[in-house]
């Protein structure tokens, strides 16, 4: 029989002309920790030429049947526009009943993270796109069937008849894709405002962990390493130890042999070497770091042939730090000479532990070299952050002469998340607490469930939410801002980087800091500016910690600590 069967391939081959690609007996499929939800909608917005929409509202079991009870009925040209309450990663399944047609029929499937991204039609003028993610396409479902579709980010979905018989609709429930995991650490204090961003910020992490880490869950389903830093330090405070983390740092290695650079971009590269610090400081494997050893040697000591006699960065490759700083190259230039300066300090300490002393010792004298050229930070708040957070500018001055300077005004998403680490180390904690509550908390008052790729207050004036419709004279504030990369409905609504408050509210209001490699030794240090109390957990390798601080009535703070055995505490206040 093995023979005959060899014979007949072999002989397909031949006739056919081309070689046979067979796969071997013992390649097991990957299979990938993702798990899928079906979610009824909960609302319907919109309902034209449709019989009994609320059907649709009701709890489904994804299978059709006979009986042809409680349908939803589209007729000729009907439309129909659902709401799935809050940001998915995922698609849509169509369960359908019995059709007199007895045919497939052609129906037009939207998704949009906006109500107007979910009306829209592929088209230039509000960008419009099918980026990266299909989220226009035409289907056709059976009837008496099921029919699962599409793979995007999502919170809206318009479905519109381009057939002339009526559909019997059962069903029409979100598919959510997601990675079935608990959220270990929590955030809770007297301010409802604070625990809603810090619990979105973790969501819209959550969603991004898919195969890989990405940075939007609808445009750009890539692993940008710059992109990740904010996302993996919500990680390190929400899910601990994950391995979407290492998966997604070695393939962006992998696919970038030196001396290229991450992602194409010079800045990407160092954040890779100061992901891999912390990531070794939260975790302590020492056995994945030996696996970078190799790469990470390379990537310091070319690196260290960028930096001038003058002891100023020479960074070649693309420039960049985030979009709305792109354009300022004196920017540009005092971020990239701080993040040079922070690339060696993190390579100088993971080279120690490596026991590569050599390249330990270059990393300090690079240190010290760039220490002697110190940029000015001028406007940006993106550059005095960085400058600060290297050391290379007292923190309290580049808080009030740049960062502190008309509030939130000229933040952003991405280095939002180093602006409030660079007022905490001005100790100005009720200032970042009042700007995540102003800046963050504004996409929350849109409608928002999920961070965005980028915002600006000035978007605000005049502007609807984007859970209802657009009416005249209101600005759609999906489809009529954005920049760069992020035009209009290409905008992103659910964007990794911009998840930073999730980060800093537990390092700096719970106060946890990791002292020593894999959370042997933390320091609490709470700073509760104008808040009564802070509870929250944080996941260690060791197990969870449990957290609460409360003001006395003389305002002095109190806490409860209760940390599992291999964990240590200090406390300060």
């Amino acid at each position: 029989m093995k023979r005959l069967l060899f014979f007949l391939l072999i002989s397909f081959s031949a006739t056919a002309q081309q070689p046979v690609i067979t796969a071997k007996n013992n390649v097991k499929p990957e299979r990938l920790p993702l798990v899928r939800d079906y979610l009824s909608p909960g609302r319907v917005l919109l309902q034209d030429g449709v019989t009994n929409a609320a059907a649709l509202l009701l709890p489904g079991n994804g299978q059709g049947d006979l009986s042809n009870k409680n349908m939803c009925i589209l007729k000729k040209n009907a439309s129909l526009l659902l709401d799935f309450d809050k940001e998915l990663h995922g698609g849509l399944q169509l369960v359908t009943g019995m059709s007199p047609a007895h045919r497939p029929i052609k129906l037009r499937i939207r998704f949009g993270e906006s109500v107007s991204e979910a009306m829209s039609n592929i088209e230039p003028e509000k960008n419009a796109t099918n980026d990266h993610a299909m989220r226009d396409m035409i289907v056709e479902v059976p009837w008496l069937g099921k029919l699962e579709v599409g793979n995007t980010g999502f919170r809206f979905v318009r479905i519109d008849m381009l057939d002339s018989v009526d559909l019997q609709l059962k069903e029409a429930r979100a598919i959510a894709v997601y990675r079935d995991i608990p959220y270990l650490g929590s955030f809770r204090c007297n301010d409802e405002r604070l625990n809603e961003i810090w619990a979105t910020g973790a969501y819209t992490v959550h969603l991004n962990m898919q195969e890989y880490l990405w940075d939007g869950i609808k445009r750009d389903r890539l692993v940008w390493i710059g992109d990740m830093h904010p996302e993996v330090a919500t990680i390190n405070a929400v899910f601990g130890n994950n391995d979407v983390v290492t998966k997604s740092l070695d393939l962006t290695r992998d696919i970038t042999p030196l001396p290229g650079y991450m992602n194409g971009m010079v800045s990407y590269s160092m954040w890779w070497v100061i992901i891999q610090r912390d990531w070794y400081m939260k975790t302590g494997d020492i056995e994945y770091l030996r696996q970078q050893s190799a790469y990470l040697k390379a990537l310091l000591a070319h690196f260290q042939t960028k930096i001038g006699k003058d002891g100023r960065e020479a960074l070649d490759g693309n420039r960049f730090l985030d979009w709305p700083s792109s354009e300022d190259k004196a920017a540009i230039h005092a971020g990239l000479h701080a993040m040079l300066l922070m690339c060696m300090d993190a390579g100088a300490e993971l080279s120690a532990v490596l026991g590569d002393r050599e390249t330990a010792d270059n990393c300090k004298a690079a240190a010290v070299k760039l220490k002697k050229y110190i940029p000015a930070a001028k406007e940006s708040k993106q550059a005095a952050a960085l400058l600060a957070l290297s050391g290379l500018a007292p923190a309290d001055k580049m808080n009030k002469e740049v960062i502190a300077v008309c509030g939130v005004k000229n933040y952003s998403t991405f280095y939002g998340y180093y602006m409030l680490q660079a007022k905490a180390k001005a100790g100005d904690y009720v200032g970042a607490m009042n700007d995540i509550r102003t800046y963050w908390g504004a996409m929350l008052d849109l409608g928002a469930t999920t961070f965005w790729e980028d915002f600006n207050m000035d978007w605000i004036p005049g502007a609807g939410r984007i859970d209802t419709f657009v009416t005249p004279g209101q600005k759609d504030i999906h489809g009529d801002y954005g920049a760069y990369c992020y035009k209009g409905f290409r905008h992103s609504f659910c964007h990794g980087w911009a998840s930073g408050p999730t980060a800093w509210l537990t390092e700096h209001v719970l106060g946890v800091q990791v002292l020593e490699p894999g959370c042997k030794r933390l320091l609490i240090k709470p700073n509760l500016g104008n808040l009564t109390y802070v509870e929250g957990t944080f996941p260690t390798p060791k197990g969870i910690v449990h957290i609460r601080h409360f003001k006395r009535p003389d305002g002095s703070i109190g806490s409860d600590i209760k940390s599992p055995p291999g964990v240590k505490v200090d406390v300060q206040y």
